[in-house]
C-alpha cells in the first residue's frame, strides 16, 4: 500500500513549481540588467536600445546597461545573448539582420532565430526609402515600374551590401512589379549613396536619416516608403505598397531574452516597452532616427519573426542570393 505521504509528493511538486512560476517575476529586477546590442555605438540599432534601456531602468528600478557586441553583421551578439542564462538578467536587441536575413543567408548558422530565443516585444520599426537620381524620368513608383518594363535590365540599384535590408528591398520590388533591374552592392551605404548623387546609379533603396538632406536639397528624388504606411517623417511620400500591392519593407529592432527566461519575467520586460513606445518623448526620438515605435505582446513578436522568416526565404531563394 502507498503511503499517503509518499502519494501526496507529485501534488506538491506540482504545487511548489506552480508557486516558483507564480513568482518569478516578484522583486525582478533585483540587480542590473545586461542589454545585448549586436551592433556598434551611435548607429539606430544602438541609439534606439539606449532609448529604451534608459525608460525600462526608470520604470523598473534597475539599471539596464548596454553591451556592445559586434561582428559578423549581428552574427556575434546574437550568439553571446542565445547562449546567456535564462533568467531574466540578459536582454538582446533583436534585429531584421540578425533574426529574419542572417538565418537564412547562413544555414549553419549557431543560434536558431526561433528555438534558442524568447520574443519580448517589437520596440520599433525603421522604414526605408526608395530614391532615385534627378535624371530618372520617373515621378512616382508606377512611373519607374512602366520605365523597368520597357528597358529590361537597364536600370541599376545600389545597396550596402549583398543580402543586407537595402538588397533585399530591391529585391521583393522586382519580384512583386516582375521587373528586371540590376544589383550594385556596395561595401557601405555611404558609398552607395555618393555613387547614386554622383549618378553612376540610378536608383537606391536607403534608410531615412541618411538620404533625407538629399532629398529636401532636390540632389534626390523620393519615390516611395517602403512600409505598408507612410512614415510620419515624410507624410507626403506614398507608401510603395500603395502602388505595389503587399510590399512592405522595414528594418525592425526587438528585444528578446535566451529562451528558457521566466515568463512573469518576459510580460514584465513586454508590458514597459509597451508603455515606453508609447510616450511622446519616445515617439518624438524614435521620428528624428527616421524610426517609428511599435510595442507588442510577446506571442505578437514571435508571430511576426515567423512571418518575416517565411517571407524573406521565399525572396532570398527566389533570387538565390548568397551570403559574402
Amino acid at each position: 500500500m502507498i503511503s499517503p505521504r509518499i502519494a501526496l509528493l507529485p501534488v506538491l511538486c506540482l504545487l511548489a513549481v506552480g508557486a516558483a512560476s507564480a513568482s518569478d517575476a516578484s522583486g525582478y529586477p533585483a540587480r542590473p540588467v545586461r542589454f545585448i546590442v549586436p551592433f556598434g555605438t551611435g548607429g539606430s540599432a544602438d541609439l534606439t536600445a539606449r532609448l529604451f534601456a534608459q525608460k525600462l531602468t526608470e520604470s523598473l528600478g534597475q539599471s539596464f546597461v548596454i553591451d556592445n557586441r559586434t561582428g559578423a553583421g549581428g552574427i556575434v551578439g546574437a550568439e553571446i545573448g542565445a547562449r546567456s542564462t535564462p533568467d531574466g538578467y540578459t536582454v538582446v536587441l533583436g534585429s531584421f539582420g540578425t533574426h529574419t536575413a542572417n538565418p537564412i543567408l547562413h544555414p549553419k548558422l549557431s543560434y536558431d532565430p526561433i528555438r534558442d530565443f524568447a520574443p519580448v516585444s517589437l520596440m520599433a520599426i525603421v522604414p526605408t526609402i526608395l530614391v532615385v537620381h534627378p535624371t530618372v524620368p520617373a515621378k512616382t513608383v508606377a512611373d519607374l515600374i512602366a520605365l523597368a518594363k520597357a528597358k529590361p535590365g537597364a536600370l541599376n540599384y545600389a545597396s550596402s551590401g549583398t543580402g543586407t535590408g537595402t538588397h533585399l528591398a530591391g529585391e521583393l520590388f522586382k519580384n512583386l512589379a516582375a521587373v528586371d533591374m540590376v544589383h550594385v552592392p556596395y561595401k557601405s551605404a555611404g558609398t552607395a549613396i555618393t555613387d547614386l548623387v554622383a549618378g553612376q546609379v540610378q536608383l537606391m533603396y536607403s534608410t531615412l536619416p541618411s538620404v533625407l538632406p538629399l532629398v529636401k536639397s532636390g540632389k534626390l528624388r523620393a519615390l516611395g516608403i517602403t512600409t505598408a504606411k507612410r512614415s510620419d517623417a515624410l507624410p507626403d511620400v506614398p507608401a510603395i505598397g500603395e502602388s505595389l500591392k503587399t510590399y512592405d519593407v522595414a528594418t525592425w529592432f526587438g528585444a528578446l531574452a535566451p529562451a528558457g527566461t521566466p515568463r512573469p519575467i518576459v510580460d514584465t520586460l513586454a508590458g514597459e516597452i509597451r508603455k515606453a513606445a508609447a510616450m511622446p518623448d519616445v515617439r518624438a526620438r524614435l521620428v528624428t532616427l527616421g524610426a517609428e515605435p511599435v510595442g507588442n505582446t510577446p506571442k505578437e513578436f514571435a508571430h511576426y519573426i515567423r512571418a518575416e522568416i517565411a517571407k524573406w526565404t521565399r525572396v532570398i531563394r527566389a533570387a538565390n542570393i548568397k551570403a559574402d
